[in-house]
């Protein structure tokens, strides 16, 4: 086994992961007034997040409908200001309902 391939690879995922958190923190040593700039930066990991799980909450049971109806009620109990479990759980919930029902009505 290459050992020295292993650390590299290791040290270059760190880089990687640390360059991102580090360089706004070297860069930006002053507050930053633009108020623009600021809620650009205030809602970018959101959207990040948005972007990664989105395509997952769709496909992830291998059924678009039953991924579209647990997206459906998960984004009306947030509405609501349901908590993140209650979310989830009815979410989940609403996914196993409609894959029953699916399975029932197509066999």
């Amino acid at each position: 086994m290459d050992y020295t391939r292993i650390f590299l690879c290791i040290a270059i995922m760190a880089l990687v992961t640390y360059l991102p958190r580090m360089l706004p923190l070297a860069i930006f040593r002053k507050k930053i007034h633009n108020t623009f700039l600021q809620s650009f930066l205030h809602y970018v990991p959101y959207a990040v997040l948005a972007a990664m799980t989105f395509p997952e909450i769709l496909y992830s049971t291998g059924n678009l409908i039953s991924g579209l109806v647990g997206l459906a009620v998960a984004a009306v109990l947030a509405f609501f200001h349901r908590g993140l479990l209650t979310v989830a759980i009815g979410a989940s919930a609403s996914v196993f309902i409609t894959e029953q029902i699916m399975h029932l009505v197509l066999g």
